[in-house]
């Protein structure tokens, strides 16, 4: 069966484009909470779980040994917008290392931040890694091999124990199986594994609550989640959806962003994890069943009115004439 519609985009009073999808809200305890779609496919959480990812920056102690507080933490977990605040702490994370941007295996693109990038351009200035979205996370990954004495290089493989850790954690957290056969390459070259919706959700419980976790494994989750939670710029950047979503109540939701129309977020206070998939891959579609599911759940009237909001949104063409909607469908109401 065809997953359901939960997303519609409408112009002149009719419906012009579907998304169909899946979502997901899980307990610490495995419990489902809310559910829609097939959620036992498995999907590629791509960059939704780069919190995940950087569990061995903080329990190897690279984190403390270079100094790094929540910005930095944040900015391993993001997938930022190329503005010059996060370019500049990318640089200062592998600084902090001994290392400069060539160390960095994630490649290089534009920022995302049209208004950055119009302004790089005008110097006649090139893109180098750090204004690669995950700069943050890959600064991580070499200051990790750094400081337990690993040559960096070559960190992004499958075979680096970087990757190795990564995959244990992964493993830990979500209680899915992370194999060759699973494993794909992500957008910034590192191994991606596909796994259910629920497995995903499930671990952002844990690292919310520690529940099931070692003490110093829950400890490291929960203070990553608290960093990003902390500065939510550094997570993503200025209008964002993963920093607006943790900016409507600051300490009360977690939120991160995946290629290929996946979000995951959490709600700390009530243990509870949420990943969603957007079958076409449309970014504006899973930002709105994020959205719309966390609504669902938190028990905070403000932030749901806050969180609804989100969940659509009216569209305007380039003379800021209203032309249609973004909405949620019943099924996520």
């Amino acid at each position: 069966m065809a997953n359901p519609v939960l997303v519609e985009v409408t112009r002149g009073g009719r419906v012009e484009s579907r998304h169909r999808g899946a979502a997901v809200a899980v307990d610490a305890a495995a419990q489902t909470i809310f559910s829609t779609g097939d959620t036992s496919a498995p999907m590629f959480p791509r960059s939704a779980i780069k919190a995940m990812q950087a569990l061995p920056l903080v329990e190897s102690g690279a984190a403390d040994a270079y100094g790094f507080g929540d910005r930095e933490i944040a900015l391993a977990c993001s997938s930022h917008s190329g503005q010059p605040e996060h370019v500049a702490l990318a640089d200062a994370m592998l600084k902090a290392a001994g290392r400069d941007v060539e160390a960095l295996e994630c490649g290089c693109h534009w920022p995302f931040n049209m208004k950055v990038a119009t302004k790089l351009a005008a110097t006649g200035a090139e893109p180098t890694a750090l204004h690669n979205n995950c700069s943050g996370k890959h600064a991580g990954f070499v200051c990790v091999a750094c400081h337990l004495g690993y040559s960096p290089a070559g960190y992004i493989n499958y075979d680096h124990p970087v990757q190795g850790m990564v995959r244990e954690a992964l493993g830990d957290l979500t209680g899915a199986h992370y194999g060759v056969d699973t494993c794909g390459t992500d957008g910034c070259s590192i191994p991606t594994y596909a796994v259910p919706l629920p497995a995903v959700a499930h671990g952002f419980a844990k690292m919310t609550t520690g529940e099931g976790l070692p003490p110093e494994r829950a400890k490291a989750a929960r203070r990553i989640v608290e960093a990003c939670m902390a500065e939510p710029f550094y997570v993503a950047g200025s209008k964002r959806a993963c920093t607006r979503l943790m900016e409507l109540a600051p300490g009360k939701v977690f939120a991160k962003t995946g290629a290929e129309g996946v979000f995951c977020a959490a709600l700390p206070e009530q243990g509870v994890g949420v990943a969603v998939k957007c079958d076409d891959g449309a970014t504006r579609a899973a930002e709105a069943m994020v959205a719309a599911v966390l609504a669902l759940l938190v028990d905070d009237d403000a932030l749901r009115e806050g969180l609804r909001a989100m969940s659509g949104h009216t569209i305007s063409n380039w003379n800021g004439i209203e032309t249609g909607h973004v909405r949620v469908t019943r099924a996520l109401l």
